[in-house]
């Protein structure tokens, strides 16, 4: 079953020229970490996010003085939509929203009572910016915290219900919400429990999830798990990183699990056993950096690397093209057809002409 067939539904919201929920494509965010007061080295961090494939950029603003990087963003031509990050200070959210953000992300919990909440939900309805309702286990409200005695699913769930409770009270509904924990169980359960109580677009993300190997596999199982649910409109992986590793992550997620609209070259590789007569671990590491280095990582083809030709061709029939490994040499396959024999010290070269005749096929159809 493709996974557009059972994606959640949701009501559809703009950002900017880009649109979030309904039938979208998963939009891929990631956020600055720079200091926002540096225009020049945010300008400039958000440009090469965008030009990563980054479909939205959030933006600390702890300031007002802060909140007019925006201007000097929207001044170098950077297109891609602009979020404001805004923690306490709702007199900020408002300078904001008048400085021409294409979001706003708060707590509604934690900018003051209600006519500051109404303040702003009537500032950005004016202008037709949509809210980020972020939750997180460090931000539940005391009494929420108090009834369930730790941060739980069941209590984030309340408490991103309650504030949207609140926005809907001020007839805002122009919304996004996002439950994040670091836990990672505890993140999947809490939106699938608000995926079964609401409409609204949901962004998925497993905070403080680390760096490296460890913050990729912690936000792959809990961002992956939930898409695979057909849930998840929009997503972050935080990563302890530079933010543009944060986009390939995100691509690579998107692509493992299928995502329509998210397609990439695909390489599939076996794990080695005795029969494999070709040192295959390290010819697939040295591929990959190839084809990155290549720029081809984008084009949407399905590369195999097979340890030997029992079962390679076979095994890896879908694929567009692949190698099966002998002794000091391989075969060549499309789709499971064996073309041509190659010397091993040519496999990469080979294959990197392969998936450039396939791209430069695709795009004259």
């Amino acid at each position: 079953m493709k996974y557009n067939n059972i994606r959640r539904k949701t009501r559809e919201v703009a950002v900017g020229t880009l649109k979030i929920g309904g039938k979208n494509p998963i939009a891929i965010q990631s956020m600055t970490n720079t200091d926002t007061l540096n225009i020049e080295a945010t300008v400039d961090q958000v440009r090469r996010l965008e030009r990563a494939g980054c479909d939205v950029v959030r933006i600390s603003v702890p300031s007002v003085e802060a909140a007019y990087t925006v201007c000097k963003i929207k001044e170098a031509g950077i297109r891609v939509p602009i979020v404001a990050d805004i923690h306490f200070d709702y007199r900020i959210a408002l300078r904001c929203a008048e400085l021409g953000f294409d979001k706003i992300r708060i707590n509604p919990g934690n900018i003051g009572d209600e006519d500051r909440v109404r303040a702003v939900c009537e500032a950005c309805k004016e202008r037709r910016i949509p809210i980020r309702i972020g939750v997180n286990s460090g931000s539940l409200e005391k009494d929420i915290l108090a009834k369930y005695g730790a941060p739980t699913p069941d209590a984030l769930c309340e408490s991103a219900l309650y504030h949207i409770m609140l926005l809907e009270k001020f007839h805002f509904y122009d919304t996004l919400i996002s439950i994040k924990a670091s836990t990672v169980s505890d993140m999947i359960a809490a939106n699938r429990l608000l995926a079964a109580k609401c409409d609204y677009p949901l962004h998925l993300g497993v905070t403080e999830a680390g760096g490296g190997n460890r913050g990729l596999l912690k936000s792959a199982v809990g961002i992956g798990a939930l898409l695979c649910d057909g849930i998840g409109d929009t997503v972050r992986v935080s990563l302890t990183d530079d933010p543009l590793e944060e986009i390939y992550a995100a691509k690579q997620i998107l692509r493992a699990v299928g995502i329509e609209g998210q397609s990439g070259l695909d390489i599939v590789s076996c794990p080695t056993c005795s029969r494999t007569k070709i040192d295959l671990i390290p010819l697939a590491k040295r591929f990959e950096a190839a084809v990155k280095e290549a720029q081809l990582e984008d084009v949407p083809v399905k590369v195999a690397l097979m340890g030997c030709v029992v079962n390679g061709p076979g095994e890896a029939r879908e694929a567009d093209v692949g190698i099966a490994g002998g002794m000091g040499e391989a075969v060549l396959f499309r789709h499971g057809e064996i073309v041509e024999k190659i010397p091993e010290n040519e496999i990469i070269e080979r294959l990197l002409r392969e998936i450039r005749n396939l791209r430069d096929r695709k795009q004259h159809e």
